[in-house]
């Protein structure tokens, strides 16, 4: 059983997200937004930090002039320095600001895998700078080294179905059209053909085009969905969206997902649904609220394609799917049909293996006050380990 510690949180946890949903549910017509939110004003946010004091730099971007979709990027110190001790400059002190457009001349770096990462919350709360969510990603870029790019979708009831699912697929595609342009700054035409150039491709008021860390060094060809909670079924439907794709994605390519404790529902209940309808952090009855404001009204179906991951029919079919890592936590009610789809995945010859957490409640590894358990730090560690057979150089494993 959780400790005492977890279930006495788990009550404060379900009271005041209870509050929340009613709050929502109870908003007027009016206050939606068509532009879209991405946060509430009840999460607590990190700042962002171009500088290298913890071993990694962060930096927001707003990447879609139509709605609210953003991102935030997390860059470790390898990228620019074999010796995390070292900064850009030559300098010792544990943290600077950078502010490159390219590593500077002479100093050593390398290209790193990128992970997309999508956070929980249901649909309705959350948000990609949340305190816990910065942490996590921290943690996560340090373990694996690898980029973060933590995607700030757009959060229901203001922006129902497909909104965060669109918002996802539009991050994958930006980040094809950001590698494009990079590759394309390295070249200027002259009049005996190509020339290669130290340089990005500029717009008309000399601004990089190019995201300049990604640019500098993000290798989309070694690409990885994480999703937590909710945020898993958003990276499912990315990599199913990818698959379908196919090389219209080029140079992106997802070569494995993660999904942390799905937020999978479906109409006929699971024996974990009904065991532990009642369990720690997120209850059944209390997710059902949150399905109602994310997905139509008019075609509220628990088998909906966002909820059920194995609705006969479901295109593309499993067989064409990324490795994928399935993370369940014993104590949580949605386990067994995260468990299904893992099986399913392996029926077909899918690198799909299960890692179950005893005494374990949902999102145990990404919610502040567990973040620092040493359960939280080995599921960490667990997808670090499994992350780095898809993302190693060939002949190289564990390293890049």
């Amino acid at each position: 059983m959780p400790s005492l510690a977890v279930k006495l949180y788990s009550i404060f946890f379900n009271l005041q997200q209870r509050f929340a949903l009613h709050k929502l549910t109870k908003a007027p017509i009016g206050a939606v937004d068509p532009f879209g939110v991405t946060s509430r004003g009840e999460e607590s946010t990190a700042a962002s930090n171009p500088s290298f004091n913890d071993g990694v730099a962060t930096k927001d971007v707003h990447i879609d002039p139509f709605s609210s979709l953003c991102i935030r990027i997390f860059l470790p110190d390898t990228a620019i320095s074999s010796d995390p001790t070292v900064n850009e400059d030559g300098s010792k002190d544990g943290a600077f600001l950078y502010r490159g457009y390219s590593p500077q001349p002479g100093t050593k770096h390398k290209k790193l895998p990128v992970v997309l990462q999508f956070h929980g919350g249901a649909f309705v709360g959350g948000s990609n700078d949340s305190v816990r969510n910065d942490a996590f990603c921290r943690r996560i870029a340090k373990l694996c080294d690898v980029i973060v790019v933590a995607v700030g979708y757009r959060l229901a009831p203001e922006s129902r179905y497909p909104a965060a699912f669109d918002d996802g697929l539009k991050v994958l595609n930006w980040l094809a059209k950001e590698a494009n342009l990079a590759e394309c700054g390295k070249w200027m035409g002259n009049g005996n053909g190509r020339k290669r150039m130290a340089a990005h491709v500029f717009d008309g008021f000399g601004a990089s085009m190019a995201e300049p860390w990604l640019a500098a060094h993000g290798d989309p060809s070694r690409c990885i969905l994480l999703g937590v909670s909710c945020g898993a079924n958003i990276a499912d439907y990315v990599a199913r969206k990818a698959v379908e794709a196919g090389k219209l994605l080029d140079p992106v390519k997802v070569v494995a997902q993660v999904l942390m404790y799905p937020f999978f529902i479906g109409s006929k209940p699971t024996a974990s649904e009904i065991k532990l309808a009642k369990s720690y952090i997120y209850d059944k009855s209390m997710c059902m609220q949150a399905w109602k404001l994310f997905l139509p009204e008019e075609k509220f179906d628990l088998d909906h394609p966002a909820a059920n991951p194995l609705i006969p029919g479901r295109e593309p079919p499993l067989k064409f799917m990324p490795p994928t890592l399935m993370v369940v936590a014993e104590q949580d009610w949605m386990r067994d049909r995260a468990i299904a789809y893992s099986e399913e995945l392996w029926k077909v010859n899918i690198d799909a293996p299960l890692l179950e957490y005893k005494d374990a409640v949902h999102e145990f590894a990404t919610l502040d006050v567990l973040l620092q358990t040493p359960q939280a730090q080995a599921c960490a560690e667990d997808i670090a380990i499994w992350v780095k057979k898809y993302i190693s150089l060939r002949g190289h494993e564990f390293s890049y």
